[in-house]
């Protein structure tokens, strides 16, 4: 029965999405790389919850809460302000110059140099970080609920290997054949899938737990723990301890709101959607939903933690990642687990073939048309994306083995590597905007400062600073660094943004309304849980 449901669903998803693609163009850039410049509200909001929602999240994130309490809800209800500002201020202006990728702005505001550094070390982020932890936060759940190693009789590290292979094959299969659309199909399905399923959890514990009353279980968590659930940390970011530490409050106010403006505004993956709206009306929407999404989903990838510290207590506190696989295999029923599975899997595969599908329109458009074919046709693009996503899948299914272990657990490694890239490239994208006099050689200068700064405080020097406080620091160098130099080797020429005519630039006109009731949700998110 738990084969069944999990090949049902599974086969359902490819189906559709299969069937919706039917009459699209692949073989052009626009309609490969960004859908055609068709996708609606809704599909933009399913596809990135499910881009950024995956097994790291599901494994990370509970494990974490599991651990540590509430204090890493922080990383989601802090993104429905970062999706505000996408909506308000980035979709405008990313539409208007009708962009296909981040680089391309930078080229535009800077020049090619800085398109290709950037481009660079997006790719090299992807294949070195994302990738390779979602997929082996995929295998060990699927491991742990499926038991591949029994069923097979190897090893449960060779069960891992075996899963981790499978996945990327299916993951590179989705991104390669089917290009962004058949991804954003595939992403809003299995989002709606994740969600029902994730809510199952929980709520199935909670029904066992208060003998038939949910919020009786809710009640009984809570008193049993009552400190874990309070959404702001006491730990100190900075002095002895600082670097063992979870998230402490104050980072919320240095590096943490930085991190978030780049990843839902500038991050290609997420931004990509955007760029593939079908006018800005639709963008906003698609933004401003998942936003309201992020409010929500604690529920699926923080609440079963706590509920598991409830069952468990301490006996898994230094194996955190293996508490939501083990909650799952607990509380759901035989013919359920299929069904979760499924959606684990479309998790994974989302997110990976997400990612592939960035990658692969970065490389095509941003350095394989640029220096190595400058005449290359629509075909030629498309077949050069899918060869991209071929070679950036098996690195990742390479490596994914390796990030096992993870002394903080899996999220938090993902969050302290990503720091290398994430900070750097937001601040020349985000000088690109905000400062008119910042040069290109400046924004190369700061590019490169801190992308070794970061390098050098916390993986050389280790200094006692959490990881999120060395970003706010970045952040502030970099500007300045980009101010001196630009100084020294000022601007030729002044940036004009120009309206490229793609889609059409009327607002939606809840977008604002929305927003606010965003921001309020927010705050009063940790004015409530911040005085538990």
């Amino acid at each position: 029965m738990t084969l069944f449901t999990f090949l049902l669903f599974t086969g359902f998803v490819a189906a559709f999405a299969s069937y919706k693609l039917r009459k699209d163009k692949l073989n052009t850039s626009d309609g490969y790389f960004l859908g055609g410049r068709s996708l609606t509200g809704i599909v933009i909001a399913g596809s990135l919850l499910l881009t950024n929602i995956s097994t790291e999240h599901l494994v990370g994130m509970n494990g974490s809460s599991y651990r540590n309490g509430a204090i890493i809800v922080a990383w989601e209800v802090t993104s429905s302000l970062a999706l505000v500002i996408a909506a308000l201020y980035f979709a405008p202006k990313y539409l208007k110059m009708g962009l296909t990728t981040i680089p391309e702005f930078l080229e535009k505001r800077f020049d090619g140099m800085t398109r290709t550094i950037v481009a660079l070390l997006l790719i090299i982020s992807f294949v070195a970080t994302l990738l390779p932890i979602v997929l082996y936060t995929g295998a060990l759940n699927i491991e742990a609920i499926f038991e591949i190693s029994d069923l097979l009789n190897v090893s449960k590290s060779q069960g891992i290997w075996i899963t981790i292979l499978i996945v990327g094959t299916i993951g590179a299969a989705y991104a390669i054949f089917g290009g962004l659309k058949m991804v954003a199909y595939t992403d809003t399905i299995n989002g709606f899938g994740l969600l029902v399923a994730g809510l199952m959890v929980p709520i199935i514990a909670l029904i066992s737990i208060g003998d038939g009353n949910m919020f009786s279980g809710l009640t009984e968590v809570f008193n049993n723990a009552p400190d874990k659930f309070n959404v702001i940390s006491r730990e100190s970011g900075i002095g002895e301890g600082a670097r063992d530490a979870i998230l402490p409050f104050e980072v919320l106010f240095t590096g943490l709101m930085i991190n978030q403006i780049y990843f839902w505004t500038m991050h290609q993956s997420i931004i990509q959607r955007v760029f593939g709206a079908v006018n800005l009306k639709e963008a906003q929407k698609g933004l401003l939903i998942t936003g309201m999404l992020k409010i929500l989903i604690p529920i699926v990838i923080v609440l079963p933690g706590l509920i598991a510290f409830y069952y468990f207590g301490d006996q898994y506190y230094n194996d955190p990642d293996s508490i939501y696989p083990r909650l799952v295999k607990m509380v759901l029923p035989t013919w359920l687990t299929g069904f979760f599975v499924a959606v684990m899997m479309g998790a994974i595969l989302t997110t990976f073939n997400s990612t592939l599908n960035s990658a692969a329109t970065v490389f095509s458009l941003g350095i394989y048309k640029r220096y190595i074919v400058k005449k290359a046709s629509e075909l030629s693009l498309v077949r050069i994306g899918k060869w991209t996503s071929f070679i950036l899948a098996a690195f990742a299914i390479i490596i994914a083995p390796f990030v096992a272990n993870a002394p903080s657990g899996l999220y938090q490694l993902l969050q302290e590597l990503n720091g290398i890239f994430f900070i750097p490239i937001a601040s020349v994208i985000l000088a690109g905007f905000l400062f008119p006099k910042v040069s290109a050689t400046g924004a190369k200068a700061g590019l490169l400062f801190g992308f070794a700064f970061y390098i050098v405080c916390n993986f050389v020097l280790k200094l006692n600073l959490h990881f999120v406080h060395i970003w706010g620091m970045e952040f502030v160098l970099n500007i300045i660094v980009m101010h001196l130099v630009s100084i020294a080797y000022p601007m030729q020429e002044r940036f004009v943004m120009k309206d490229a005519g793609v889609v059409n630039l009327e607002p939606w006109k809840l977008a604002k309304g929305v927003s606010i009731i965003l921001v309020v949700i927010t705050v009063l998110i940790y004015f409530f849980l911040g005085r538990v």
